[in-house]
């Protein structure tokens, strides 16, 4: 480390090396990649990401997890002080992974115990995907009442009212892809028929697509096919934004956010999803009462990972 006479060197930007050394990591743990982002004091930031690949056992995307940390740890010449983890299983009060669809090997991993000795000496902790793309969303549009959906491989949801999570880390996580949108609509990986993941997530539509059409459909297809106005792809981003509006009139009719956010891999590749939502809203909207706005995340695709940096700089 530089050194003056008052203390450390400032850097080229007038902050020191140690406010430049990253500090903080937050990770995105998702179904098929990883994403992860260093940032230190000033904020000055470093992202990598990597793919799972196929599903073996959780030892292995542990271990393919540690080899990436080391190298950003290596990188940063130093240990991270936070790290807040994303994470889209569901976790119970004794840090075991209880359920996981879309990676059933992590089912029973311990994971309190699994993150921290990836970190030792480090303030680990982690937080539902959903709630934590909420709390990043919330920031970016200054908006305390904020609704986020995050449309991906599986269904992400949180809610903030006031400038805090709802309903609180103390009370569980906003479950919005296992809300019921269709009473006999398809089954969802949770094994439930009708949950808004099973109609409205990125492979769900992808699948609706392939039967329209008669063929499979890749991402970069239903594009295509929404840009020359192919009915088989607007027919099927139709009904993603139809179950989207039908979950967030719902939680606009008991909470009332001011925002409604879409966010998510899959919605940040295809604008059209936002507004297609935003008429689906004004057509369920109850006379008198203006229709819940929509916007596209601001953050596109990395609103958990944002979210997890946060809740690492707030320990």
């Amino acid at each position: 480390m530089r050194t003056g006479e008052n203390g450390p060197a400032p850097g080229p930007g007038g902050a020191t090396d140690a406010e430049e050394a990253p500090r903080y990591l937050g990770i995105d743990v998702g179904g098929t990649k990883v994403a992860l982002r260093a940032e230190s004091a000033t904020g000055r930031a470093e992202e990598t990401t990597f793919a799972w690949g196929p599903g073996r056992d959780a030892d292995h995307d542990l271990a393919r997890l540690a080899e990436h940390v080391g190298t950003l740890t290596a990188r940063s010449g130093a240990p991270f002080r936070a790290v807040g983890v994303a994470m889209p299983a569901t976790v119970g009060p004794d840090e075991r992974v209880t359920a996981w669809p879309s990676r059933p090997e992590w089912t029973g991993l311990p994971l309190g115990p699994a993150l921290r000795a990836l970190f030792p000496g480090a303030a680990v902790v982690w937080a539902d995907d959903g709630d934590l793309a909420a709390l990043a969303e919330a920031e970016a549009a200054a908006c305390a009442d904020l609704l986020y959906l995050g449309v991906g491989t599986g269904i992400g949801g949180g809610l903030v009212l006031g400038g805090r999570l709802c309903p609180g880390p103390a009370h569980g996580s906003f479950e919005l892809g296992h809300l019921v949108v269709e009473l006999d609509g398809p089954v969802c990986v949770c094994g439930r028929r009708g949950c808004l993941q099973a109609t409205a997530s990125g492979p769900a539509t992808l699948a609706r697509a392939e039967r329209l059409r008669g063929a499979p459909v890749t991402f970069d297809e239903l594009r295509a096919g929404l840009r020359a106005g192919q009915s088989w792809a607007v027919t099927a981003l139709d009904r993603t934004g139809r179950a989207l509006a039908a979950a967030a009139v719902g939680v606009a009719e008991l909470l009332h956010p001011r925002l409604a956010v879409l966010g998510g891999g899959f919605a940040a590749g295809i604008p059209e999803l936002a507004d297609r939502t935003a008429e689906h809203l004004a057509a369920l909207a109850r006379p008198g009462l203006a229709p819940l706005p929509v916007a596209p995340a601001r953050l596109g695709g990395l609103s958990s990972l944002r979210g997890a940096v946060l809740l690492a700089r707030g320990q």
